[in-house]
């Protein structure tokens, strides 16, 4: 099995890389894991609470779960993914069943900060977009999507956003073997990754992994 780690800022095009990845090489052969799907459950907490919480510091998520389920999918089990309700800061009753794949990608802002899960990485890839995109992409899609209003994902990202992408995700940039700048504009990368993956998956290669 190859496990890709993607990494890289909010709003970088790590998920557009992840699901071309996918698209490419097919969902028979690849499963997509979204770190997003971990954030601790904090039910103790009043929404208001959870709404304060610095979202993107290492500590927001359940890594000790995910490197769990990451083994497990290793040895051909299958695992229940959380489901995470980004406007109720609160993980869902609901699970959703991942089976084991020759390929597994794994995709988040943090997966190269945390050593355990570098260690399940065969792969470790970085996104690397420039801030004044990201922060607009970051906007964009939580009004779309996460229900949020433009005062609280200003404030956030102010607050916590930029300051946690300093002080972790960019430093993470130095535990990856790929670097792709411009995310998911960036052909050649992605091209180059999935031909790679290609080959592991025909067995035309061996691959030690990089710890």
């Amino acid at each position: 099995m190859l496990v890709i780690g993607i990494a890289g800022g909010t709003g970088s095009g790590k998920t557009t890389v992840a699901h071309r990845i996918v698209k490419r090489i097919g969902t028979e052969h690849v499963a997509l894991i979204s770190q997003d799907s971990y954030y601790k459950h904090l039910p103790h907490l009043t929404k208001e609470q959870r709404a304060g919480v610095n979202y993107d510091h290492p500590n927001s998520f359940d890594n000790e779960l995910l490197v769990e389920h990451l083994k497990q999918l290793r040895a051909g089990a299958a695992v229940q993914v959380p489901v995470y309700s980004f406007s109720e800061h609160l993980r869902t009753n609901q699970t959703v069943m991942l089976k084991s794949r020759p390929v597994i990608v794994l995709e988040g802002i943090l997966v190269l900060a945390d050593e355990l899960l570098r260690q399940e990485m065969d792969i470790k890839v970085f996104v690397d977009t420039d801030a004044d995109v990201r922060v607009l992409r970051r906007i964009s899609r939580d009004l779309r999507e996460r229900g949020r209003t433009f005062e609280s994902v200003f404030a956030q990202y102010v607050g916590t956003v930029k300051p946690m992408h300093e002080a972790f995700i960019e430093p993470s940039k130095r535990h990856a073997d790929l670097i792709v700048p411009e995310g998911g504009e960036n052909e050649i990368a992605i091209s180059l990754l999935a031909s790679r993956i290609e080959q592991s998956i025909s067995g035309k290669t061996g691959m030690q992994r990089n710890k």
